[in-house]
């Protein structure tokens, strides 16, 4: 019988909103409320006060998680991930249900979570690991290879309050993984660190995964990295759970949400004083609607324009980035030869054909520029989301190991 790390019955946490005015409040006002104060706290016991407002964010949450499984946790931003994980991390209490932890937990869910900001690196390192129960001398055998993977040797005696963003995470990361925790929880804190270090995180993560003797929670919005470490997935959705299984197939459910951030489709608001504009943009794969893309297929997008005086040569500028925000690569028709239409028109479509991108698996983002040779007139920053997902191309049985952004397609030659 297959042994549970993690039961999660029913929760539910409520926040109360309240809708407080704005504004600079005079002395009579302060007065006032003061009077008030005692009738508010009653209307409030009774729920009656129109000022609050209930918001579930998770309600009914119901899963369980085998010792040794690998889950990956994803969701639209605001679907619950991270409540979900400050109260399996003993953060915050859930409002109902009851969640059961099978041993010692180690979780990085923000920067600085679990370090004293008074204390150096290396009082910090004992610190934790006496958290998560672990002898000195446990800690000891592990220190040296702990400051290795953070690379803070110069800094080990410093307080830790002078950190930067990214050493702390260094840091935490390199405690949480290398001090065997039995339950593992790793939130989208691992963006904070450079790409370099990411790569390592997610490498140590592969090891961890295969190991099967540690159970890890993952959230992350990049599903390739999902779709290689994790064996489960459970994704949420306004609160709740909409799917769960293995992690491939609710990665596909997730992407292929008609509402979701990875719709191929996306409707613009014309903008109030634009005389040029886009009235909607898709992204292609191999000629088709996708958001999910192969490595080594075609990639196109298409926009749909409007225009308050009839154009015969539209622009059209893109900007691919990554999850991160680092610029890929850039085209804009004002800077190379493109077909004007043959009769000027108020409306019509634009087509962008990419060809074989050589992207490495990950998340990615279209922003787009339109408008006319005067200059651009509607902008739409990180209009399009898609993800490139990892694909055998040479047929060989291998993948190629993601240590930058791109593959390229190169010819090699041996002679002797």
């Amino acid at each position: 019988m297959t042994k549970l790390a993690i039961e999660v019955d029913g929760i539910g946490k409520l926040y109360r909103l309240e809708h407080a005015g704005t504004g600079t409040k005079s002395f009579r006002d302060a007065l006032t409320d003061m009077a008030r104060a005692p009738l508010q706290r009653l209307r409030r016991l009774r729920g009656s006060d129109k000022s609050m407002e209930d918001f579930w964010a998770l309600k009914d949450v119901s899963f369980d998680v085998a010792q040794g499984d690998v889950v990956g946790i994803i969701g639209r931003n605001g679907a619950g991930k991270s409540t979900l994980l400050k109260i399996l991390s003993r953060i915050v209490e859930p409002t109902i249900g009851q969640v059961t932890m099978r041993g010692r937990v180690a979780s990085l869910l923000e920067v600085g979570t679990g370090f004293h900001p008074e204390l150096s690196g290396r009082e910090n390192v004992y610190l934790n690991g006496s958290i998560l129960g672990m002898k000195k001398r446990e800690i000891d055998r592990r220190f040296d290879e702990i400051v290795a993977f953070a690379e803070v040797e110069k800094f080990l005696d410093t307080p830790v309050k002078r950190y930067s963003s990214g050493m702390y995470v260094r840091l935490a990361f390199a405690v949480a993984a290398h001090l065997e925790p039995e339950i593992l929880i790793v939130d989208e804190v691992l963006a904070v660190g450079d790409a370099e270090f990411q790569k390592r995180c997610l490498g140590k993560m592969q090891e961890i995964s295969k190991s099967g003797s540690r159970t890890v929670l993952f959230v992350s919005h990049n599903m390739a990295a999902i779709r290689s470490l994790c064996s489960k997935g459970i994704l949420l959705n306004r609160g709740r759970v909409e799917a769960t299984g293995d992690a491939a197939s609710v990665v596909d459910t997730y992407m292929s949400a008609e509402d979701g951030d990875l719709s191929s489709t996306k409707q613009f608001a014309k903008g109030s004083s634009a005389s040029v504009w886009m009235k909607s943009a898709q992204i292609l794969a191999d000629g088709l609607p996708s958001s999910a893309i192969a490595m080594g297929s075609d990639i196109s997008f298409k926009i749909e324009f409007g225009s308050q005086m009839a154009l015969s040569q539209p622009r059209l500028g893109y900007v691919i980035s990554t999850a991160a925000g680092d610029r890929v690569l850039t085209s804009n028709n004002r800077f190379q030869s493109s077909n004007p239409l043959a009769v000027p028109s108020t409306e019509g479509t634009m087509r962008c054909e990419l060809g074989k991108i050589p992207l490495m698996p990950g998340r990615y983002s279209i922003s787009l520029w339109c408008g006319d040779e005067g200059g651009d007139h509607h902008a739409e920053l990180e209009a399009l989301y898609f993800d490139v997902i990892e694909r055998d191309l040479w047929g060989l049985g291998r993948l190629p190991p993601a240590v930058a952004t791109m593959w390229w397609p190169t010819s090699y030659e041996v002679k002797s």
